[in-house]
C-alpha cells in the first residue's frame, strides 16, 4: 500500500475522531457546570454523591468505562446500544471529561472573592445574574488555560475508541499496520493528531488572547 492511499484511509477516520471530538466538547461543557454547581451545594447527601461519582470517573481508567457504557448495557439488561457505537463512545467520553470540567469550574468559582457576591447583592443582582454577569466571565478567564490543556489531551484520548472497535483514525491505522506489517501507519497517524492538536492550541490560544482584556 502506498503512502497515498494510506493517507486517504486515514483520513476517513479523521472524520469521525473529529465527531468524538467535538461532541464530546458540546456535551461535556455544559454538564461539567452542572456538576461543578451540584457538587459545590449546600446539601451534603447531594454534594457527597456527586463528589464520589467524580472520584469514580476521575479514579477508573476512559478505557473501562468505554467499554462499560458500550457493552454494558447489554449484559446487565440485554440491550444492544453498540450497533452505532459513536453513541455509547461519546456518552463515556462526555461523562469523564465532565468530571474533570466540573473540578476546573469549582477551582474557578471558588476563587473569586466572597466580596464580589456581596457587593452585587447590594447593587439588586439576584443570584442568577451575580453568577452570569459578573462570576462567570471571570471564572471563563482563569480557567482557561486548563480548559485548554484538556482540550489538548483529549484529542489523544479520542484515539481509545479503538478498545471498542470504533473506525476512527487510529483504529484505521492499526488495522493497516497489522494488515502490513508495518510501522508507517503509526507514523502517519502521529502526524495527524499533532496537526490535530496544532490547530486546537492555535485557537485556544487565541480564546485566551481574547479573554486577557486587562494586559
Amino acid at each position: 500500500m502506498s503512502l497515498m492511499t494510506m493517507i486517504v484511509k486515514m483520513s476517513e477516520g479523521l472524520g469521525k475522531t473529529c465527531a468524538i471530538f467535538f461532541l464530546t466538547l458540546l456535551f461535556s461543557l455544559p454538564l461539567g457546570m452542572l456538576v461543578a454547581l451540584l457538587r459545590m451545594s449546600k446539601n451534603k447527601i447531594l454534594s457527597s454523591v456527586v463528589r464520589f461519582f467524580i472520584t469514580v470517573l476521575r479514579g477508573t481508567p476512559l478505557m473501562l468505562q468505554l467499554l462499560a457504557v458500550t457493552y454494558g448495557p447489554y449484559y446487565l439488561f440485554g440491550a444492544n446500544v453498540s450497533r452505532n457505537k459513536l453513541i455509547p463512545v461519546v456518552i463515556a467520553f462526555s461523562i469523564n471529561y465532565a468530571a474533570y470540567f466540573a473540578e476546573i469550574y469549582r477551582g474557578g468559582i471558588e476563587s473569586i472573592p466572597k466580596g464580589q457576591y456581596e457587593a452585587a447583592t447590594v447593587l439588586g443582582y439576584s443570584r442568577f445574574q451575580t453568577f452570569m454577569r459578573i462570576i462567570l466571565p471571570q471564572v471563563v478567564k482563569r480557567i482557561m488555560p486548563s480548559v485548554t490543556n484538556e482540550v489538548v489531551t483529549l484529542v489523544k484520548d479520542t484515539s481509545m475508541a479503538f478498545t471498542v472497535s470504533y473506525q476512527e483514525m487510529f483504529t484505521i491505522g492499526k488495522q493497516i499496520a497489522n494488515s502490513q506489517t508495518s510501522f508507517m501507519p503509526f507514523i502517519v497517524a502521529g502526524v495527524f493528531y499533532y496537526l490535530f492538536n496544532l490547530v486546537v492550541d492555535r485557537v485556544m490560544g487565541r480564546i485566551e488572547k481574547h479573554l486577557n482584556y486587562y494586559s
